[in-house]
């Protein structure tokens, strides 16, 4: 009887201690992995000259939510106002100056101003004119090519030829920064005024020549969501991806400045 006793207590303390230095069970996998509470497409029309930029960072929104699809709409800001005020169908829109956002007021969230830039005289590989100021582009013979001044660069042009006292005649005013750029590249024009981001942009394709009278005309680069977006979660969601971590290293990187 005691020798049974004994090894039912033994057989009891071995069941505890395997209890209790049996590791715990692991927790549960989900079968299936989170998905991206994101779906659908918007359209974000954005100023011409943030074409390089704009289109990088819908590539990465799309990758970032893959249920997402972005289109990407660029024209000179005072277009998109216009066509925005018709009634074309956008869900963001970032101008290249405040005065265009502000024409649509009645029809955006509230702006959040994102990068900042100026400009620089765009001249052919060579600079066969042989451009070096700002006065330079006033010279006789000069073929110098500028925005209209309803276009922000053409706005920030008039600007700096008030305040320098320096006026132009250009032989073409363009509706947006990149003809300008387009018609200094092809050689049909001496020189254009444009941004530096667009100088650096180009390349080889044309050379920049900065001019610190510049600096009298830096436009402020605004972005809001349009309120009759039909999916206005991910218009939010794009404007903060731009005004975010990944918005603003891809626009530093082209040259923008910060807001």
């Amino acid at each position: 009887m005691k020798k049974k006793l004994l090894a039912t207590l033994a057989v009891g303390i071995l069941l505890a201690t395997a209890g209790c230095s049996a590791p715990a069970p692991a927790p549960a996998l989900s079968a299936t992995p989170t998905k991206d509470s994101l779906s659908g497409s918007i359209t974000v029309f954005a100023a011409a000259s943030l074409t390089k930029t704009f289109g990088e960072l819908a590539t990465k929104f799309e990758a970032a939510h893959p249920g997402v699809t972005v289109t990407t709409s660029f024209a000179g800001s005072a277009d998109l106002v216009a066509q925005i005020t018709a009634g074309a169908p956008a869900d963001v829109f970032a101008s290249a100056d405040t005065k265009n956002m502000a024409k649509v007021s009645t029809l955006v969230g509230a702006p959040v101003n994102f990068a900042t830039n100026e400009l620089e005289i765009a001249v052919p590989p060579g600079n066969p004119a042989k451009i070096a100021t700002f006065a330079d582009l006033a010279r006789p013979g000069v073929k110098t090519v500028v925005c209209a001044p309803a276009v922000p660069c053409g706005a920030a042009t008039v600007a700096i030829e008030t305040s320098t006292g320096v006026k132009l005649t250009p032989v073409s005013e363009e509706n947006a920064v990149t003809d300008v750029l387009g018609k200094v590249s092809s050689g049909e024009a001496d020189a254009g005024l444009v941004y530096v981001t667009d100088v650096k942009g180009a390349g080889s394709r044309v050379t920049g020549i900065p001019f610190s009278e510049s600096s009298k005309a830096v436009n402020t680069y605004p972005i809001a969501t349009i309120t009759a977006s039909r999916n206005s979660r991910i218009a939010t969601a794009f404007v903060h991806y731009v005004t975010g971590t990944v918005g603003r290293a891809v626009l530093a990187a082209a040259g923008f400045g910060a807001p």
